[in-house]
Formats: structure tokens, C-alpha cells, sequence
């Protein structure tokens, strides 16, 4: 954790691989599948209707939030579950034998990619999944990356800038289309309703944080999740109160970014729903600021939030009022 400076002075950092030791036991567990779905006590297939329809396109995600996406583009011909939970972590989820099964079994893959979800990747190559598998948020056209100053690793939460969301959306579509060809003309109309929906989302989150004064702007990220989110929505990320989830702050370093808060006049401090936010209260307590614990970056929740359209509005709607 570290103060920061102007937006585009950030201060990015990778977020840390499970244990390879986990990986490893995940592994000898998954082989062979047919031992694994045994010792699961489930068939094939572990999807959450227990049974797809036939012809169904099984998509695997590794956030809640990609398979939302996917089912908005999939609609009826495509089933997707996300492998990690609601209010989950994905950052450090630790995958299980169950979820071998479920990528043995899928027909397309879903992943973010730029370091936030590796785990996936390594864990499909190793029981010898044969589906394609796409990382949304990696090469996108157009896309300004974020890194640190030190040039270290991209930032991954792209798809909180929705801008970057149409890129994923499309995307999205042109996978399904690959997998399912049959469906081509059905996902590219479903791609081009969500896309405008997303679009009109852009310009409603625009408007609605634009209309507060920018010296009210400031805010301080419980983890580096919103730099995107900021970059585009107009917003000045002076600090974060974790460099990395899992990783409590040095004594010194709460003290420099209370400093910071100080300094810059910071008005919020907003912390996620999947992490305590007693830090973030303690911090607050020291600063005046206000706290906002209950966001949506990385997971679904309960509705509104339970689509990426409700976490985008949710979201935008709590920040808004802790700034005013």
C-alpha cells in the first residue's frame, strides 16, 4: 500500500498466484476425471440445473461476473456457471476437484486474464481440458492498459470501465459463435441488445458522477480494483488501504496514507463486499472520510447486483452518494 499521486501516476501491482502446493493437490485429485466426478458424488456435467438441455453450449467462467455476460450473449443456447462463488475472492480462490470436473466437461472457457485469474489456465491445461479458452481482458483494440510506475503488471480490472465491457461482450459473442456456429446469427443479435444497453450504461454512469465537483472526486480503493472505473468516470484514486488482498498494511504505511487522505482531502474510502472493512474504519475514524463497504467489483451478489448491469448502477449510485 502506497499514497498516491495524480491518476495517472498509479500504483498497480499483480495480485499473488494460489499455492503452487494447492494447485498440485487439485491436480492428483483430477486424475483421472472419472475417479474425480466419483469421489465428487456427482455425474458429469455438475451444472446448476444438474442437467443442460441437449444442444446447450456449457460455458465455463471464473467470476460471476463473466458468466453473467455470458448468459446476457448466450441467452437459450447457452448455460454458463461461474467457478467462483458468489462473494467469492478470486484473486486468492483455491480451485477443487469439482471444478476439474466442471472444466473437464465445458465447451468453451471463460477467463479475465492479466494475472487475475491464471489459477484457471494452469489448472484446465493440467487435466487436459479440450476447450477453447478465451481471456477476455487481454489484447483488447483500443484498450490504454494500466501498469505501475515501474512498468510492472496490468492492472485487470478492465471490464469496470463498461466501455472495455462492449470489448468483452463482443468478444464474448464471436467465442460463442465459434463454438456453436448453428447459433452464429442469434448471439450477434444478442451481442448488438447488449452492447447498446451497456452503451446507454456508459453514459448514465458519465453523467451521474460528472455532475458532482471534481475536488469531490477523491477516494481511497480498499484494493487496486478501480483504476478503470476512475480513469474513465472521472474519478482520482489517491490510495489504497491493501497493495494486496490477503496482505494486512504496515503500521507505517496506514500512517502515509492517512496522511494522504489528509492532504488531498479524500471524501470516501470504498471497501468491497467480499473483504472486512474494519481497516477501512479505523482509517476513516483518523480522517473524516466516509466508508462505502458494501461494493461490487470482482462478484455478483444478491439483486439489484446480480447482473453486470446492476453492479455497474449499484455501484456508481453508492460512490455518488459518498461523494456528495
Amino acid at each position: 500500500m502506497r499514497p498516491r499521486g495524480t491518476q495517472g501516476d498509479r500504483d498497480v501491482r499483480r495480485e499473488p498466484r494460489p499455492r503452487a502446493a494447492s494447485l498440485r493437490r487439485v491436480l492428483r485429485a483430477a486424475v483421472p476425471v472419472a475417479a474425480l466426478l466419483a469421489a465428487a458424488g456427482c455425474q458429469a456435467g455438475p451444472w446448476p440445473d444438474g442437467t443442460p438441455r441437449p444442444g446447450t453450449v456449457r460455458v465455463v467462467a471464473t467470476t460471476t461476473v463473466l458468466a453473467d455476460m455470458v448468459r446476457q450473449i448466450g441467452g437459450e443456447r447457452a448455460g454458463a456457471e461461474s467457478l467462483v462463488p458468489r462473494g467469492g475472492e478470486v484473486h486468492t480462490f483455491d480451485p477443487t476437484p469439482p471444478d476439474a470436473a466442471r472444466l473437464s466437461d465445458a465447451d468453451l472457457v471463460v477467463m479475465n486474464g492479466l494475472g487475475l485469474d491464471d489459477w484457471l489456465g494452469r489448472l484446465a491445461g493440467d487435466v487436459g481440458t479440450k476447450a477453447p479458452i478465451v481471456r477476455l481482458g487481454e489484447d483488447l483494440p483500443g484498450v490504454e492498459y494500466l501498469r505501475d510506475r515501474d512498468a510492472g503488471p496490468v492492472n485487470p480490472h478492465v471490464w469496470l470501465d463498461v466501455t472495455n465491457a462492449i470489448a468483452y461482450a463482443r468478444r464474448l459473442g464471436e467465442a460463442l459463435a465459434a463454438v456453436d456456429p448453428a447459433g452464429a446469427g442469434a448471439y450477434a443479435r444478442a451481442t448488438d441488445a447488449y452492447v447498446a444497453r451497456l452503451a446507454e450504461l456508459d453514459r448514465w454512469a458519465l453523467d451521474r458522477l460528472s455532475a458532482i465537483p471534481a475536488a469531490q472526486r477523491r477516494i481511497v480503493s480498499f484494493h487496486d480494483a478501480l483504476p478503470y472505473f476512475a480513469r474513465r468516470y472521472g474519478l482520482e484514486v489517491v490510495g489504497v488501504v491493501v497493495a494486496v488482498p490477503g496482505q494486512d498494511p504496515s503500521a507505517g504505511e496506514v500512517a502515509d496514507l492517512i496522511d494522504a487522505i489528509r492532504a488531498v482531502g479524500a471524501r470516501a474510502i470504498i471497501s468491497e463486499v467480499q473483504f472486512s472493512a474494519d481497516l477501512a474504519r479505523t482509517i476513516a475514524e483518523e480522517t473524516g472520510a466516509t466508508v462505502v463497504s458494501d461494493l461490487y467489483t470482482d462478484t455478483l451478489g444478491d439483486p439489484p447486483v446480480d447482473t453486470y448491469e446492476g453492479l455497474i448502477r449499484w455501484d456508481v449510485e453508492r460512490i455518488a452518494g459518498a461523494l456528495q
